[in-house]
């Protein structure tokens, strides 16, 4: 779980799930789950591609490509990014998906991702 930086122009102080951004010209959905994940949380491990979406909530529709990665080493968030990221259960996850102010499209994709049957069991901690 994180929370996005105040400073930020979109979303800021919103939660998400998720780290992410645009994907370049060239780039696949894959390389730009690897460069962001850099990016944002400072670690650059492979990624798993699990499922598109069209996403209309927010600015405008957008297609969010999900992706799941094992992630052994520490983080080291982005200040400019990032204001705060922790690790939650499951179960906490969904307790707060529903009380918390969410990025559009954060609290569809963690829906969408435990209800494919990829988010493991309820009191794990969650893929990040």
């Amino acid at each position: 779980m994180l929370r996005r930086a105040e400073t930020l122009s979109r979303f800021p102080g919103y939660y998400d799930v998720m780290v992410g951004g645009a994907v370049n010209v060239g780039e696949s959905y894959e390389q730009a789950a690897v460069r962001e994940l850099t990016e944002e949380l400072g670690v650059r491990v492979p990624v798993r591609f699990l499922f598109k979406f069209l996403c209309r909530q927010g600015i405008s529709p957008i297609w969010l490509g999900v992706h799941e990665a094992v992630v052994s080493e520490a983080l080291v968030p982005d200040p400019d990014e990032i204001d705060w990221q922790d690790w939650m259960t499951v179960d906490e996850l969904c307790e707060v998906a529903d009380e918390w102010v969410f990025v559009p499209g954060g609290r569809e994709a963690l829906r969408r991702y435990l209800e494919s049957g990829f988010g493991g069991g309820a009191g794990k901690p969650a893929a990040g």
